[in-house]
């Protein structure tokens, strides 16, 4: 297994820390873990091509590990009451509309590429970002409107 690989797993292993975090109210340490699962996501992929080591599996894995956290993150607030239904229903059903729509590609033409488009690393992006500030307001209280603004762009 090579660098960036490993670097998405640890954002895989991540997730289970911070759910306990989130679960026992120590927001502040969550956000951290968070974060520090944040940055995986930009560090993988940017060594990944630095180092001229991109992988299929690399390939599978980041997005996935990208869906676990993401899914992961949005369940937990909306079960601690930090984040609206409606928003978690909205992400959680793109993600699984894409993962099936890539099963049903691969099951029909044997093979799939995941080719990453702007538009799906900008969303990516605004979720992440939704997630933080939702830990932000919490642990600091975030005022104004930038948090309901990045839920709507979410």
């Amino acid at each position: 297994m090579n660098l960036p690989n490993s670097i998405t797993l640890i954002r895989v292993v991540l997730i289970p820390f911070f759910i306990n975090l989130m679960i026992y109210g120590y927001y502040r340490a969550a956000l951290a873990v968070f974060i520090v699962a944040c940055i995986t996501d930009a560090l993988d992929g940017m060594i990944a091509r630095l180092m001229k080591s991109k992988t299929d599996l690399g390939a599978f894995l980041d997005p996935m590990a990208d869906k676990l956290l993401i899914v992961s993150a949005f369940v937990t607030l909306v079960l601690l009451k930090m984040l609206p239904v409606w928003l978690a229903v909205i992400v959680i059903s793109r993600d699984v509309i894409l993962v099936f729509g890539s099963i049903i590609v691969y099951v029909m033409q044997h093979n799939f590429t995941v080719q990453p488009s702007l538009i799906g690393k900008l969303t990516t992006v605004l979720q992440l970002l939704c997630v933080t500030l939702t830990l932000v307001q919490v642990d600091y209280g975030l005022e104004g409107g930038l948090l309901q603004a990045i839920q709507w762009a979410t």
